[in-house]
């Protein structure tokens, strides 16, 4: 649990969302109902164990990479976590940096090497976490650009407050409507020089789309 909590507040501060499960069964849930970039996944969990968590996910046919944590050093358990699909494997102890290295490595993988999105007057750099209008650097926050991200792997989706809550900050964190509402309209007011805008749907949450429709 302390591992968890530790390696939690690493990501936050680097500025991903973050979903904690505490069990075996738990991440299997998450990992059916949701959409993730990586999964840290340590073997020793409660209830089933980490290699049955990652077979059950690559039986859904799901490409999300893992990160295997695990005490076990042994040759014939690193390559049993392989064969099952893992990406890359994290033997304990090991160091923070290291650790967040790997993330970093596994997380270029899901943007491609030095992916750019360009739509209308703004670009994207995936990779850096760097937004640019017309040519000149727009300053979000650690959130603001957990929720563009989320935005844009999303568009033409209506986003409820709910979704966005879960998706961007970790479990433990109690984040209000109102709060929400606060980080929506900072990011909207930075990206509709660019000819885009986030659409309040009444009732139901947030849609992003061009400005007129």
């Amino acid at each position: 649990m302390l591992l968890a909590e530790g390696l939690t507040s690493v990501l936050t501060h680097a500025g991903h969302a973050v979903e904690h499960a505490a069990t075996g069964k738990h991440a299997d849930l998450l990992l059916a109902a949701e959409e993730f970039d990586l999964v840290v996944l340590d073997v020793g969990l409660p209830d089933i164990d980490g290699f049955e968590v990652l077979r059950r996910l690559r039986l859904r046919q799901s490409a999300t990479n893992v990160l295997i944590l695990t005490a076990r050093d042994a040759v014939e358990d690193r390559v049993h976590g392989l064969d099952l699909g893992a990406d890359d494997y994290l033997t304990k102890p090991f160091s923070v940096t290291e650790f967040e290295a790997r993330v970093r490595a596994l997380l270029r993988r899901v943007a491609g090497p030095g992916a750019r999105l360009s739509i209308a007057g703004m670009t994207v750099d995936m990779a850096a976490k760097r937004v640019r209008i017309h040519d000149r650097p727009v300053d979000l926050t650690p959130r603001e650009w957990a929720l563009l991200e989320l935005f844009l792997t999303r568009p033409g989706r209506v986003l409820s407050k709910d979704q966005i809550a879960k998706s961007l900050f970790s479990f433990d964190e109690q984040l209000s409507p109102n709060a929400i509402e606060v980080h929506v309209s900072r990011l909207r007011m930075k990206i509709e020089p660019a000819g885009f805008h986030i659409r309040t749907v009444r009732g139901f949450g947030y849609v992003w789309e061009a400005a007129g429709g």
